[in-house]
């Protein structure tokens, strides 16, 4: 009589899992470019080295900066601000939509804030429409228009529509192939695999573009890029995060909905591909990058009931960044809104907090 062979329980049994190796692999104290600096000397030397290394690793930040052409699609008075809808080119193949909204007054330049919205129908969401591009009159869903609000604070505000959402998704179409819609991918899964493929990430396309944003806006008479801003919820909050580290021009940011350790949160439980980056663990942890941003100022949103970006992760994610911003000597200069609410965008300080740093109180 043959005898079976028992079924090994990967539950109980750890090494079955392959996880199981890769986090005994996850050391970020050990991590080639961790923040290790003790001197402000030394942590300036740290940012060099690093910004050109995390350059490489998102991918997409070479060659030559694009002519924008930018043109006018579409322009809007909503009474007390006018909403502009231009079109602009970031590389040779692509095109990115942008909504600028101008507050009305006094023409002259003023401090302006890139808006950038997260998972979602797209930038329509922060600029008071609806998917299907009516115009909406209450503030709505998790982004809670907050570019609109924005702008009546008096900033010039620029969103983009990013990579991979609203009218810049994939339709596969050119693959010639009849799909059922159970096998068609989401748009940024098949883009990050396509990036990763090629050496880069969906990170690096969305900073890039953001880099192409601030060089077209710094040909607008109403935009004062020596006073540029930057807010994003979510998948925005890490494009906050990610140009805010690489774009030295950007002189505040709030990052909203994602200022978790990525132990915590991105390699913890089901999150979109666009989060991922090839070789990211050579930087450390969030933190650590975060010396990137310093010492300018930085305020983190979280809220108590945020399920992906766990709330005790965000604080010890803070705690560690001031650390580091205070060899900088700019320890307040990271501030927190930690409010009870859900995956969503705050405000409470998040407008005040801008205008202060960006010359509008």
């Amino acid at each position: 009589m043959a005898t079976r062979t028992p079924i090994l329980d990967s539950r109980k049994i750890k090494g079955l899992q392959p996880a199981h190796e890769l986090w005994q692999r996850y050391n970020p104290e050990d991590a080639e470019f961790a923040f290790r600096a003790r001197s402000k000397s030394a942590a300036r030397a740290w940012q060099a080295r690093t910004r050109k290394a995390l350059r490489d690793a998102i991918g997409f930040q070479q060659g030559r900066r694009c002519d924008p052409k930018p043109k006018t699609l579409e322009r809007v008075d909503k009474g007390d601000f006018i909403r502009e809808k231009i079109l602009i080119r970031t590389s040779p193949q692509t095109l990115m939509p942008v909504y600028m909204l101008l507050p009305k007054g006094p023409h002259k330049p003023r401090p302006t804030v890139l808006a950038f919205h997260g998972h979602g129908y797209g930038v329509k969401d922060v600029v008071g429409l609806w998917e299907d591009g009516s115009e909406r009159h209450q503030p709505e869903t998790y982004h809670w228009d907050f570019a609109v609000t924005l702008c009546r604070r008096g900033f010039v505000v620029a969103a983009p529509e990013i990579s991979c959402f609203g009218e810049r998704q994939t339709d596969f179409n050119y693959l010639n192939v009849d799909l059922p819609w159970t096998e068609v991918p989401s748009t940024c899964a098949h883009t990050a695999a396509l990036a990763m493929h090629l050496g880069g990430s969906v990170v690096g396309l969305r900073v890039r573009d953001g880099r192409c944003l601030v060089d077209y806006l710094s040909t607008r008479k109403e935009v004062n890029v020596a006073k540029l801003g930057a807010m994003g919820l979510s998948g925005g909050g890490t494009h906050t995060f990610f140009s805010t580290c690489m774009d030295t021009r950007i002189k505040a940011c709030v990052v909203s909905g994602y200022f978790s350790a990525w132990r915590d949160s991105i390699h913890a439980m089901s999150h979109c591909f666009c989060n991922y980056v090839h070789g990211l663990g050579r930087f450390g942890e969030i933190h650590d990058l975060a010396g990137l941003i310093a010492p300018r100022p930085l305020l983190v949103e979280a809220a108590t009931r945020d399920d992906i970006f766990p709330l005790h992760s965000v604080k010890r994610s803070v705690k560690r960044t001031r650390d580091i911003y205070d060899v900088f000597g700019a320890r307040d200069n990271v501030q927190t809104d930690f409010f009870e609410g859900r995956h969503e965008i705050s405000g409470r300080k998040s407008y005040d907090f801008l205008a202060r740093h960006l010359g509008l109180m």
